[in-house]
């Protein structure tokens, strides 16, 4: 009986780690060929087999002329600027929303909650329009603050944060005030310290969303030296007389995926590391 349940449980563990294989193999396949494919030379035709790929030699020519062609630096950094200063807007600021319907009871609290509950149900494009709008009034048309602002806060983010904060032990703010701590540094000393799992997992979230979106640079950055990663490489098979080779454009792509994937790992450690601290404190 023992055997028997040990060989089923084998089985079951073997199965899963195939399973868990295959997931991980096609999930890294795209990356792959955008990594070799970008390597390879524009004279020949794009080959799949790793012979050939090393038999015709690799060359960084692919990237030289993705920056003839576009303002690949100038897109790259306008990019990381508008997703790093964006997602940490939201992070602070759905943070403090969080905190303030998790912790404070005031008027209408309930009702509030519900109806920011309630534009999570809206689509984004239905809203594109008066937000443009507000950025030409603004004068925000072709600069990152259309980027940013306009999600500084967002629903989910709240809520998500909301729902953390709700379980941090109300006795240690009130401890807190005792002690003549007041609101705002009662958030950014006791609470903001004791989520940063929270804030880790939501910042990247953010970062990747806002890293890959495309519509509302594509809408709102108008001039090439302005525009986003994601809208100038979608420009990049149109952008060289109709005939962008496609080693070209994936060097285009690989510039904007490496880095984000590099950041995405950075964050994951530090939200694991974080994760672990706090199940080891008690």
């Amino acid at each position: 009986m023992n055997i028997g349940h040990m060989a089923r449980r084998i089985t079951r563990n073997v199965g899963i780690n195939v399973l868990m294989g295959c997931a991980v193999f096609v999930s890294i396949l795209p990356l792959f060929w955008i990594f070799f494919t970008s390597f390879q030379s524009t004279e020949g035709g794009v080959s799949f087999i790793i012979k050939d790929i090393l038999g015709k030699g690799l060359t960084m020519a692919n990237f030289q002329r993705v920056m003839e062609i576009i303002p690949m630096t100038r897109n790259f950094f306008n990019t990381l600027i508008s997703s790093l200063a964006g997602s940490l807007a939201t992070v602070f600021f759905c943070a403090l929303a969080g905190f303030a319907f998790a912790k404070y009871k005031f008027p209408g609290k309930d009702g509030l909650f519900l109806l920011l509950l309630l534009t999570m149900v809206i689509p984004t494009e239905v809203c594109i329009v008066p937000l443009f709008i507000i950025m030409r009034r603004l004068g925000w048309v072709n600069s990152l603050l259309s980027l940013i602002v306009p999600r500084a806060a967002t629903a989910v983010g709240i809520f998500y944060l909301r729902q953390y904060i709700t379980q941090f032990p109300t006795e240690i703010l009130e401890q807190g005030r005792l002690d003549g701590c007041r609101e705002f540094p009662l958030f950014f000393k006791i609470v903001l310290p004791g989520i940063v799992p929270a804030l880790a997992s939501w910042g990247t979230i953010s970062l990747i969303a806002r890293w890959n979106d495309f519509m509302l640079p594509m809408i709102f950055l108008r001039v090439p030296e302005m525009q986003t990663l994601m809208v100038a490489i979608s420009l990049l098979p149109v952008s060289d007389g109709l005939s962008t080779p496609w080693p070209v454009v994936m060097a285009g792509v690989a510039i904007a995926t490496f880095p984000l994937i590099l950041i995405f790992l950075g964050l994951q450690k530090f939200d694991i590391a974080d994760l672990m601290a706090g199940s080891t404190k008690g």
